[in-house]
């Protein structure tokens, strides 16, 4: 019954959300009636995700007073770096697509345009800055394995690098880096603002291109980025942008891979196990 009914958290998760009631009860709003009046939401509502957020273990009771618990209070509170409430928001809109995996299951990929793989949907903006704060904690613990910090002049490749948080959060832990982002024009447009927004547009570069025909280069870059492109190739297609990210790196270069990896065995972990039935509702692997 859980598993059936799990619909009921994303919806629940996505409305509390959309009305910041992580971001009022962060500010002290404590009940259902406080929490009503701050969001402009009906009382009822208000208590009715509020009991529905302590069932899912995200808002505590303490002495009759609702607080965030520590999940909530780290990822759902707007205006942090790393909070996740917009993707929350996004992802109940996605919700429908699931009534086409059935379909989707037995033909092997999507059963309409894979609009996912298309530059100009006006999807990616909404998509990439929601999923943004997913990588800010991967990128800073990145930084400090490369020992960025301390490095001195690097030069960066970003391979299909989205928002640009992982060149920004690089750039900011070494001042004499420099980055460069292979992306569609579309999402570098992205990315550029978000530079500005952090004063690091000076060494920041944008190359607008599809990774599997842009030239890398050879011996250009210190580091090179992979970052969730992975899942969404084949075999034959991720080997070959290695083979080629391996020749534009310097000696001693570096490239970091972060994605959603199964065990050998296919026993887990549980999170890419399940993410792979969005990537047959989404899009088509690239095997050459």
């Amino acid at each position: 019954m859980r598993l059936i009914n799990g619909y009921w958290a994303t919806g629940v998760l996505a409305a509390a959300c959309e009305h910041r009631l992580f971001t009022h009860l962060a500010a002290g709003a404590a009940d259902a009636d406080a929490l009503a009046a701050a969001a402009r939401i009906s009382q009822r509502g208000a208590q009715a995700l509020l009991d529905a957020l302590v069932a899912l273990g995200l808002v505590e009771l303490e002495g009759g007073r609702y607080v965030n618990g520590p999940a909530a209070a780290t990822y759902l509170v707007e205006d942090s770096p790393v909070s996740l409430a917009a993707f929350a928001r996004l992802k109940l809109k996605h919700m429908g697509a699931l009534a086409d995996l059935p379909q989707v299951v037995r033909a092997g990929g999507p059963v309409t345009d894979a609009v996912v793989e298309v530059a100009d949907n006006p999807h990616w903006r909404e998509l990439v800055l929601a999923i943004a704060p997913q990588s800010v904690p991967a990128a800073r613990v990145a930084a400090r394995v490369l020992d960025l910090a301390g490095a001195g002049p690097q030069e960066i490749l970003d391979v299909g690098g989205g928002s640009g948080v992982y060149a920004a959060t690089w750039l900011q832990a070494n001042p004499a880096a420099h980055a460069t982002q292979l992306d569609w024009a579309p999402i570098n447009a992205i990315a550029r603002s978000l530079m500005d927004e952090r004063g690091l547009s000076d060494r920041f570069t944008t190359i607008d291109g599809d990774f599997h025909t842009t030239d890398f280069g050879t011996g250009v870059y210190d580091v090179a980025l992979y970052s969730h492109i992975a899942h969404q190739e084949g075999p034959g297609s991720n080997i070959e942008v290695f083979t080629r990210l391996r020749q534009a790196l310097r000696p001693g270069g570096a490239l970091v891979v972060c994605d959603y990896i199964v065990d050998d065995d296919r026993s887990g972990p549980a999170f890419p196990l399940v993410f792979a039935s969005e990537m047959l509702l989404k899009s088509r692997l690239h095997q050459d």
